[in-house]
């Protein structure tokens, strides 16, 4: 390391002992990262991301969220985070969720959570790595990164930077979502990542009088997809204001479900 070393290693192309000891000690700390990824925006991958971390912390599993998604983080209002995370100069410190989860996003980091992030898409790549690399995450069983929309600089970045274990793709029934779908399954392909599961959000409602299911938005031809890229795990989550009210409450650890159960164990094998 140089004398001159500002430890910002965003901007520095030197491959310096101590960048490569931070990253291998996350490598053996932590022992598998999953990606929660979707084609476009609206489709609730927050949501999933946040579904999976509880239930995984709820059966023992050691917990942490990478909110990745640095210009539209959801992660701690979804959990009831507001407190700003700290560091000691060399390390980050993680916000904890009342469950015990593990958080680092851009709104923790943020004088203001409502102080926009306009950035370019080199810096926001280098903060999701610095997340990882520079974050005191500890011992954890399993790390979500919930991501942003698309298959552009971040993915790529998570994809290339990180030792990402598998991924799972968040869709909705429409048609044009399955389209977009593709192009995350085969950005996946692309980059020998393998798919976990996909969960299919929005996919019906369930009317509370009659328990008629009504496809609001069509009927789903997700197990298709599925079936023609050889996935067998997929869940399917309603639409119900329950999940929303839970979610603007930031009290998704108190929403039980066994919808994920099947994602859940998929992971576990990763």
């Amino acid at each position: 390391m140089s004398h001159d070393c500002d430890h910002d290693c965003n901007h520095c192309a030197s491959g310096c002992p101590e960048r490569g000891a931070a990253e291998r000690k996350q490598r053996e700390r932590i022992q598998r990262v999953v990606g929660i990824v979707s084609g476009k925006g609206g489709v609730g991958k927050s949501l999933v991301t946040s579904l999976l971390a509880s239930e995984a912390r709820r059966s023992g599993m050691r917990t942490g969220i990478l909110d990745a998604d640095i210009t539209g983080p959801s992660i701690p209002k979804i959990f009831g985070l507001h407190e700003k995370v700290l560091s000691d100069g060399k390390n980050v410190y993680p916000a904890v969720t009342r469950g015990g989860i593990k958080v680092i996003s851009m709104n923790l980091c943020l004088p203001s959570e409502e102080d926009p992030v306009v950035w370019r898409g080199p810096i926001i790549a280098g903060t999701v790595t610095q997340f990882w690399e520079d974050v005191e995450w500890g011992e954890l069983d399993c790390l979500f990164v919930d991501m942003p929309p698309g298959t552009g600089d971040v993915p790529l970045t998570v994809f290339q930077t990180l030792p990402v274990s598998g991924i799972v793709i968040v869709t909705s029934p429409q048609e044009l979502v399955a389209l977009i779908v593709k192009k995350a399954l085969h950005m996946a392909e692309l980059m020998k990542i393998p798919v976990l599961g996909i969960v299919e959000n929005m996919a019906y409602f369930e009317c509370p009088d009659c328990g008629k299911r009504h496809h609001i938005f069509g009927h789903s031809h997700m197990e298709e997809e599925a079936r023609a890229f050889g996935i067998d795990t997929i869940a399917q989550i309603p639409m119900t204001p329950r999940f929303a009210e839970f979610c603007d409450q930031g009290r998704i650890e108190e929403l039980e479900s066994n919808r994920l159960d099947g994602i859940l164990d998929a992971i576990r094998r990763s």
